[in-house]
């Protein structure tokens, strides 16, 4: 199948546009294009559909300004959310207010977050969207900021976004339960081994009392 120009923007205009772009092509189109291309009722339905499904799936919600970011940093923030179980969209605010409230979310209204809104859905953790982006605020400082969350259908501003990043994700908390449950475990082992051996010693010596 020949992709062309055209069929990028035929596609474009039901589905969000980073999507269906392969590595190197994403240069030739732009966010101001795609947010204009006007849109039919019923590929506005299916987009709100879409969106209220995400929603609906994600364990957590933040929102991002991410007008500094170029293409590749776009693309490389996409993939990296994907390994993780996330996923970046970038949807007209509008259409993800309305998702939101259909969500029963009314706490926040997409349209007072100022600049370009990308969105990330955290399907598996709660914790890992917002590290991750954490992540790539320090590496492209400056580029990229939170600009809220959600979390159990509440709000989050900016900067409790900021704590949820600090937190210990799913794995890690796994890794600590394991770990901490190992160390007593170990000290049964150690304290019945050398009860063992005190006992082995305490016949010997009876042994030995009986044998003089």
């Amino acid at each position: 199948m020949v992709i062309t120009t055209d069929f990028y923007f035929n596609q474009l205009i039901n589905s969000e546009f980073s999507n269906l772009l392969p590595a190197g092509r994403q240069e030739i189109f732009d966010f101001r294009i795609c947010n204009i291309m006007p849109k039919s009722k019923e590929q506005k339905k299916e987009i709100l559909e879409n969106l209220k499904q995400k929603i609906g799936d994600s364990k957590s919600v933040v929102f991002t300004n991410f007008e500094g970011l170029g293409v590749k940093e776009n693309e490389e923030l996409r993939n990296r959310l994907k390994q993780e179980g996330g996923e970046y969209y970038v949807p007209k605010k509008t259409l993800l207010k309305m998702a939101l409230e259909e969500n029963n979310i009314s706490s926040v209204n997409p349209r007072d977050i100022d600049g370009k809104l990308a969105v990330v859905f955290g399907y598996e953790d709660e914790v890992v969207p917002a590290k991750i982006l954490d992540e790539f605020k320090e590496k492209y400082e400056g580029k990229i900021e939170f600009a809220g969350g959600i979390l159990e259908n509440q709000f989050l501003s900016p900067e409790k976004v900021g704590e949820l990043a600090k937190l210990p994700s799913k794995e890690e908390l796994y890794a600590k339960l394991v770990g901490s449950l190992a160390a007593p475990m170990s000290g049964l082992v150690n304290t019945m081994a050398g009860n063992m051996r005190n006992l082995v010693y305490a016949l010997k010596a009876i042994e030995d009392q009986k044998s003089q």
